[in-house]
């Protein structure tokens, strides 16, 4: 029987039972891909992040690492938070001694840097471009007074900014009409956000149910999309966010030189043990 590390662990928190839960999965070799969404199922959360050792290339990191991210439904292009998770569990679980860590992944070379505030992230900007909000979209949100919609190119994100933070928490979308909305509409999840109170410079939900994610907590890789929109909107490149999901969660977004978004946030484990496998 084969055995696999495992961890849960809560993240963009500094507290348990909070924050965006990821399952990380350690592996020594490589499994098949139906195995690792059957993981993905078995642990029923957002996303689980699978991450494997490689050797380093030159020019690259002295710790390199593989990175997958499925849900329950599929493998996605690129996760935020399990990517936190992920480097959490190697940085304070695992001994990791060197303050910087890359991942190869399906969104190119990601950074995971230790700061004294958390873990930044280094990883590709989205800025979304206008986008007319089909009217099935909206209805299934609850016919928010929208703002402005657009959606991202890289990751096909639609982003709805509507006129205050409180829509934005009230919101009650009719999920099965907007998982059936999601195909025609192109779109990987729907972010809505507004300007938001202090410390926050804005917040957002994000929801996705068409990828086995009714709402996201917390979600990284929003805000690859959030951060130029709102550092366009506000004149500034650094940024507090707060995603005001029931279990919610604090990032701060850097918009970076190079097409790049810098997110950083803190990290719980909640529980490590082994997965064991047949065969």
């Amino acid at each position: 029987m084969q055995r696999v590390a495992l961890y849960q662990v809560d993240a963009f928190t500094d507290r348990p039972f909070t924050g965006n839960p990821a399952g990380v999965c350690l592996l020594e070799g490589a499994l098949p891909d139906a195995t690792l969404q059957a993981i993905a199922v078995e642990m029923n959360l957002s996303e689980t992040a699978f991450v494997q050792m490689v050797p380093p290339g030159e020019g690259r990191a002295p710790l390199r690492y593989g990175l997958r991210w499925f849900t329950p439904r599929t493998e996605v292009a690129l996760c935020g938070h399990a990517t936190l998770s992920a480097a959490a569990v190697l940085f304070g679980e695992q001994g990791v001694q060197v303050d910087l860590v890359e991942f190869d992944t399906r969104s190119g070379v990601l950074t995971a840097r230790r700061r004294p505030e958390g873990i930044q992230l280094d990883f590709p900007a989205d800025p979304p471009a206008p986008y007319t909000l089909p009217p099935a979209v909206w209805t299934a949100l609850g016919k928010p007074p929208v703002v402005a919609s657009l959606r991202s190119p890289r990751l096909g994100m639609v982003l709805v900014h509507v006129d205050n933070a409180g829509v934005v928490q009230r919101l009650s979308p009719d999920m099965q009409a907007l998982a059936g909305a999601s195909a025609p509409a192109g779109g990987m999840g729907y972010i809505v956000t507004a300007a938001g109170r202090s410390p926050a410079d804005f917040v957002s939900r994000f929801f996705a149910p068409a990828l086995g994610i009714p709402e996201d907590p917390v979600t990284g890789s929003s805000h690859t999309v959030l951060g130029p929109y709102w550092a366009g909107i506000l004149g500034r490149t650094s940024l507090r966010a707060r995603q005001v999901s029931a279990r919610g969660g604090d990032l701060a977004v850097e918009v970076l030189r190079d097409g790049r978004v810098g997110i950083t946030g803190q990290a719980v484990v909640v529980f490590s043990g082994q997965l064991r496998l047949p065969g």
